[in-house]
């Protein structure tokens, strides 16, 4: 792969990531099989639990404070009319994050999680104050990516420096769970395009309706698709992460692939959200591929390349609730999941404790 460019810094601290260890996996799943209950009989809670153990390396690993991070950034590429939403929706729903009125805050606040809104593209300036608001704009959204590239190589290592700086804060604050939600006009377009690029799919399979776009629309997104990957071939054919991620991509994206990164490096327990989210995790798992080790999967979207995205990397949703509202909400509900599966793990009675002898019927 291309060496990175942007800093030493950055290829620095993706060195750090390291997969997690059997050791503790084994650990953790003779703690669970000892507890009071027929062994496997919590099926996934038990799978996610082991992986919660293996990441944070803790004999009862807490989980107290958590984070939903939405990037939030404008696409070149709504000029050609793919999205039924005007490109200014995407500043005005950074407010409403910053106001607790979108459905990010509600549900959030029901999984007990914090809101961050990360302005890094957004076209136009934010006037907030507000500690939950992170103004990391690398510029005015991204150029059309079919007519150019959607950023240039070092904006889109910057953006991804971005990501990593803001897991690393989470870390410093004691956030050992943190999300990558997102919000942007035309994000699907571009995740489509890299997901197509990655993935070797067909944009007929993966090219959905995003904000609700009507069948004219949609045949003209899937054509933008197509376009896009024939102009971009030879960088496809290379396979270059980052190359593509700069070609077609988002600052959102790249900032959502930042903080993957930086949170597998942190060992942090990480959720990638819908379609634009698992866009950013794909990014990540090709430049790291142990990244993959840190990462639950929130949901799977009703976005129509979402579910092959899921074929595709041999990967199960926690959740499938045909949500496509994107912003982190299906991460904000998994929450729940995780914590129940932790709880379980640290506060269930073990067969010893209650003196029943495993065999014998409880």
């Amino acid at each position: 792969m291309r060496q990175l460019k942007h800093s030493d810094w950055l290829h620095k601290e993706i060195g750090k990531i390291r997969p997690i260890s059997d050791k503790w996996i084994i650990k953790a799943r003779k703690r669970l099989d000892s507890l009071v209950k027929p062994k496997g009989s919590l099926g996934r809670l038990e799978e996610i639990a082991e992986k919660i153990v293996a990441i944070k390396e803790e004999e009862r690993p807490r989980l107290d404070k958590k984070a939903i991070f939405v990037f939030a950034s404008d696409h070149g590429v709504v000029e050609e009319g793919i999205s039924a939403y005007p490109q200014d929706v995407t500043k005005g729903m950074v407010k409403n994050f910053l106001r607790g009125v979108a459905g990010i805050n509600v549900l959030a606040r029901a999984a007990g999680a914090d809101v961050y809104v990360v302005d890094i593209g957004v076209k136009g300036d934010i006037d907030e104050e507000s500690p939950y608001f992170l103004n990391r704009k690398i510029r005015n959204g991204t150029g059309n990516i079919l007519k150019g590239p959607a950023m240039s190589l070092e904006e889109a290592e910057k953006a991804i420096c971005v990501g990593i700086e803001i897991a690393d804060m989470a870390k410093e604050n004691g956030i050992d769970m943190i999300a990558g939600g997102d919000m942007g006009i035309g994000n699907t377009t571009a995740s489509s395009a890299i997901f197509c690029s990655l993935l070797g799919c067909d944009p007929e399979d993966v090219v959905g309706r995003g904000t609700g776009i009507d069948d004219e629309r949609l045949k003209k997104k899937k054509e933008v698709v197509k376009r896009v990957l024939e102009r971009n071939r030879e960088a496809i054919e290379r396979g270059d992460p980052i190359e593509i991620l700069s070609l077609m991509g988002g600052f959102e994206i790249a900032g959502i692939c930042g903080l993957f990164l930086g949170g597998a490096k942190n060992r942090q327990i990480l959720l990638a959200d819908g379609f634009i989210s698992c866009a950013g995790a794909l990014l990540a798992m090709k430049i790291r591929p142990e990244v993959r080790d840190y990462l639950f999967f929130s949901h799977c979207s009703a976005e129509k390349g979402h579910r092959l995205f899921f074929e595709k990397i041999k990967e199960r949703p926690i959740l499938e609730f045909d949500m496509r509202l994107g912003e982190g909400t299906g991460s904000a509900i998994a929450m729940h999941i995780i914590d129940c599966a932790i709880r379980v793990y640290n506060e269930m009675a073990t067969f010893e404790e209650v003196g029943i002898q495993p065999g014998h019927k409880v």
